[in-house]
């Protein structure tokens, strides 16, 4: 039912996103126009059409940004045959980037926080889940029932056995804050989704993706649960710790940080529809810049994956040295599992060598983009990502060291977890930023950029 209600709601807003769309390509003929608030004069449409991104970069008093703004804004407004993901004009337009930039940032302190949940070892005190939630113990004998539950995990048996009261609630409270950020999260989006949608706001496209977001959203509830009861288990060995599935654990990561970068992506795409290009021979440069970044990016995205795998192993308590392994530059057990695969992934050795391995390559590849593009007749905004990206990237390497020889304390591993999502935002924006432009745009580009 609701299904079906979503879809009619969606056709609409695509009819109505037909007519915006035919509205703003009378501009090019020199009729009358009927959105002419917004869309009358380049002065309306730069306070608009890069708000989200503008609000990225805090420098925008630079004069190349300004330009960058003034260009891009100039295009949506101008383009012939522009298919807008929202519908009713800049202020809307506005609106939803407003919201995803919003929820972008939202799931990235749920990311943080989870980390922080993780590294205090607070995710196996809650033994129980509900998929609405429930709330918290409220007096001394609900507190007391449920830490008679948590004595009869693994986890207390082994690791915190004598655990007073006051210590497990901090662990409680801190699973507890998480799993309700988390649901928080999902009324903080489905409302205002509700709220554009009735309004007839956004369009058939960006309704059927915005869905699949938001069920991957609700589908993280039931993957965090199932990486916890993997906790909940006794391990195989009695003299291991019992800890969650490093194969659950890394699912529950990547699935955020796919969600992360599709609603960072996506508000972009609203608040940008056209990348920045103010001549052929910066398209041409951006291009270049492209097939680079490609690559570099799905690197990011693997490094990021093997983290998950350090920390589903507890790898970072191992061969806290660098930039060898105790006595050796790789270890003599990394291929000690059968079968053969299961080193990979499970092999504290090859887990936390993979990782070293690849974040080393991910910061040389960064600085190959840098250095093969400094001489690339390219946007400054694609410039000056560029630089940020390789900063970042080396100070993500630079933490990454720091956690491991300090012995993964909280401080250090939740800012390495949040500098490996910063690092792919960039990337995500600097693949936004050097996207081809439309063939419209295109064939109204001059050869070279003009000089004031």
């Amino acid at each position: 039912m609701f299904g079906r209600q979503l879809v009619s709601i969606l056709r609409r807003n695509k009819l109505q996103n037909c007519f915006f769309n035919e509205s703003s390509s009378r501009v090019l003929n020199g009729r009358p126009r009927l959105f002419s608030s917004e869309l009358g004069g380049s002065s309306g449409a730069q306070r608009n059409a890069l708000y989200g991104f503008r609000s990225l970069i805090k420098d925008f008093h630079k004069p190349w940004l300004r330009n960058m703004s003034s260009t891009a804004t100039a295009t949506v407004e101008n383009k012939e045959g522009l298919k807008f993901l929202v519908t009713a004009g800049p202020h809307a337009q506005k609106m939803v980037g407003i919201w995803l930039f919003g929820s972008a940032a939202w799931v990235f302190s749920m990311v943080v926080l989870g980390g922080v949940t993780r590294l205090t070892r607070s995710g196996l005190s809650m033994t129980d889940w509900k998929f609405t939630g429930n709330l918290p113990p409220l007096s001394d004998e609900d507190w007391l029932a449920e830490f008679e539950k948590y004595k009869q995990s693994p986890e207390y048996k082994r690791v915190n056995k004598g655990m007073s009261i006051e210590d497990f609630k901090f662990i409680y409270w801190m699973e507890y804050a998480h799993r309700m950020w988390g649901r928080a999260l999902g009324i903080m989006f489905a409302l205002p989704f509700s709220y554009f949608l009735h309004k007839g706001y956004i369009t058939l496209r960006l309704g059927l993706r915005l869905s699949a977001l938001f069920g991957l959203g609700a589908g993280q509830g039931l993957i965090g649960w199932w990486m916890v009861k993997s906790g909940l288990e006794e391990p195989a060995s009695e003299y291991a710790q019992p800890r969650v599935s490093p194969y659950r654990l890394t699912a529950h990561l990547t699935s955020a940080f796919v969600i992360y970068c599709g609603l960072l992506w996506t508000a972009l795409s609203v608040v940008m529809p056209e990348p920045p290009a103010e001549s052929v021979a910066w398209v041409r440069g951006a291009a270049k810049v492209k097939r680079l970044t490609l690559p570099i990016s799905i690197l990011v995205g693997i490094t990021a994956v093997s983290g998950a795998f350090v920390a589903g192993n507890d790898a970072g308590h191992a061969y806290n040295t660098f930039p060898k392994m105790g006595d050796n530059w790789i270890p003599d057990d990394i291929f000690s599992m059968e079968p053969f695969i299961r080193n990979f992934f499970e092999n504290t050795s090859t887990v936390q060598l993979d990782h070293r391995i690849l974040a080393t390559t991910t910061l040389m590849s960064i600085g190959i983009l840098w250095w093969s593009t400094r001489k690339l007749d390219i946007h400054p905004a694609v410039r000056f990502l560029i630089g940020n990206t390789i900063g970042m990237a080396a100070l993500q390497v630079t933490l990454g060291i720091s956690t491991l020889l300090s012995y993964v304390p909280v401080s250090l591993g939740t800012a390495h977890q949040a500098g490996a999502l910063t690092l792919l935002s960039l990337m995500v924006l600097l693949n936004h930023t050097v996207r081809r432009p439309s063939m419209s745009l295109l064939k109204s580009l001059p050869p070279v950029t003009r000089t004031p």
